[in-house]
């Protein structure tokens, strides 16, 4: 089996990698939203993202991954112990995934094997601690919606059906990505995103056949790809880790605080949740930048991917989000 495209060498879509890179420093972002048209490199560049992510400590075996021992649920059913490191998981949701598949449930071959009445972990226990990925958001069935909407809301999935009763842990980086011709993605959701970012197929010969030469070398001589492109992924990830660490001793000025709320005001985005989600962006951006202090570099760099999907349509206004986030970034923060 092929190991995914190097991360490293995706040719542009400089926005969305920077992106998924800052979810990577801080998860707490609340994760990516990218739409563009098809062919664009959205789901290469979420698989590259597995295979670059720093790996997570676990307990061997748990079901939702937990960290140590004193945390794996009960009904996991495990004789160890042993805290290992592992792949950060990231796990596909497809769109035809029932409830039980995304949630869990009954596990039916012991029910009738054994008579036990045992939890078949679902979708949700296996990205605990990780990504979860959703090709095609926009077309996803509104059930799944809510229900993905109560557990990114709470950190937890709960299941009470078939005589369980079931509590677990389900705090994932939600990755969705989709073409807006098919769709639109219900405001609820939207707000999930942390992040959103559109891409576009590009429009210079010159990238366009670095794509095409690239691509070529990946599936022509799939070893020497890799390898070539190995090194450059290993950097990516040690800068991911280097930025981790850094985040914990950024500075934050209280003139910053004060630029984040001016500018979300002036946007007219809703609630907080602007201000929050622009303010984590921009500290992983600083950090990712190895730089010291927050200021208003970090914040015009990131405002666009962290405000763009939270404005309120302006029918008066025909200029795009992006346009719009821009024009506004330039008034407040001159």
């Amino acid at each position: 089996m092929k190991q995914p495209f190097p991360f490293s060498a995706i040719v542009g879509q400089d926005e969305m990698k920077l992106a998924m890179i800052l979810t990577a420093i801080d998860p707490s972002i609340g994760g990516v939203l990218v739409f563009g048209d098809r062919g664009t490199g959205k789901s290469t560049a979420v698989r590259a993202l597995a295979a670059l992510l720093p790996p997570i400590t676990a307990v061997e075996g748990c079901p939702v991954n937990s960290e140590t021992p004193a945390e794996v649920p009960d009904w996991a059913g495990l004789d160890t112990r042993r805290v290992a490191e592992r792949p950060t998981p990231v796990i596909d949701l497809p769109l035809g995934a029932t409830e039980d598949r995304v949630t869990g449930a009954l596990d039916i071959e012991k029910a009738l094997t054994k008579g036990e009445k045992a939890f078949q972990p679902g979708l949700l226990a296996r990205a605990n601690r990780g990504y979860l990925y959703i090709d095609e958001v926009n077309l996803l069935e509104d059930h799944i919606v809510d229900l993905l909407l109560d557990v990114a809301a709470s950190g937890e999935n709960v299941v009470e059906r078939e005589g369980l009763s079931i509590r677990h842990p389900a705090r994932f980086v939600l990755v969705g990505s989709g073409n807006p011709e098919e769709g639109e993605l219900r405001p609820q959701l939207i707000d999930r995103f942390g992040l959103s970012v559109e891409v576009a197929s590009p429009k210079e010969i010159d990238t366009r056949v670095e794509v095409i030469r690239r691509r070529d070398a990946y599936d022509t001589d799939h070893a020497a790809f890799m390898l070539r492109w190995q090194a450059e992924d290993a950097a990516i990830r040690d800068r991911i880790l280097t930025a981790r660490k850094g985040l914990k001793e950024l500075r934050t000025p209280d003139k910053t605080l004060t630029d984040v709320a001016g500018l979300c005001l002036a946007l007219g985005s809703d609630g907080l949740r602007g201000e929050l989600t622009l303010l984590k962006a921009a500290r992983a951006y600083a950090a990712w930048r190895d730089d010291t202090a927050l200021g208003r570099a970090h914040l015009r760099d990131v405002a666009g991917m962290a405000l763009r999907h939270r404005l309120r349509r302006d029918p008066l206004d025909e200029a795009g989000s992006g346009t719009r986030v821009a024009r506004i970034v330039e008034e407040v923060l001159g």
